[in-house]
């Protein structure tokens, strides 16, 4: 083993296993742990509660606080990264909404254009704003706001959470697995900061343990 592939091969290897670790306990989490009560569907998948955690947020996160340096200042960046982007997303929602109503699309962009505009003036603020990590994490929460049907957007969206509701077309959210996960904009918004904020912790985790078990080099 080279000299590039022994320096790389610690984090790489602690990086695998808490991936491994994440995506285990965030789907258990989601789909057994915290359901609703007596909502198993078939295999044995329960309908999750309206706090869950997405799988792949928090890879972004992650990455983030590897490309802005992966030390404490980092963590400290992608952190407050999360703060701006999502509750960015949290206000353009609702205004998103009330400009103009399904299927018209023009609210969201005009909206959209508008919170770009101002995460990136906040730049004057200083260094310590990291608008690269903030465009992402703005863009997390609208990802699952889309993936769990657009509620109070769509028509049927904001479904009750039962099996019933699953199973009546007027209840039921457009989202993932077919109205599965229908949510709300305040539990979209709380559960993708979260998640955001798991993975700037596995960020600064892989980080120190990797520090912890890579070879020092011998001392000539």
């Amino acid at each position: 083993m080279g000299a590039r592939a022994k320096a790389i091969f610690p984090l790489a290897l602690v990086v695998g296993v808490l991936s491994y670790l994440w995506t285990e306990f965030s789907l258990n989490f989601t789909f057994h742990w915290v359901t609703l009560s007596g909502s198993d569907l078939p295999g044995s998948v329960g309908v999750p509660q309206d706090f869950h955690l997405i799988l792949p947020t928090a890879f972004i996160t992650w990455g983030l606080f590897f490309a802005a340096g992966g030390d404490n200042a980092a963590f400290g960046k992608v952190f407050l990264a999360a703060v701006f982007g999502s509750v960015a997303a949290l206000v353009t929602i609702p205004l998103a909404y009330k400009t103009a109503a399904f299927p018209d699309f023009w609210g969201i962009a005009l909206w959209v254009g508008i919170f770009a505009f101002i995460l990136v003036m906040i730049l004057v603020a200083g260094d310590w704003y990291y608008v690269a990590g903030t465009f992402p994490c703005f863009a997390a929460v609208f990802l699952w706001w889309i993936a769990t049907g657009l509620d109070g957007w769509a028509p049927g969206g904001g479904g009750d959470g039962t099996l019933a509701g699953l199973a009546d077309k007027t209840k039921a959210g457009t989202g993932a697995f077919g109205g599965l996960i229908s949510t709300t904009w305040g539990w979209v918004w709380f559960d993708s900061f979260v998640t955001l904020v798991c993975g700037v912790i596995l960020g600064i985790l892989s980080g120190k343990i990797a520090a912890l078990i890579t070879p020092k080099p011998k001392e000539a």
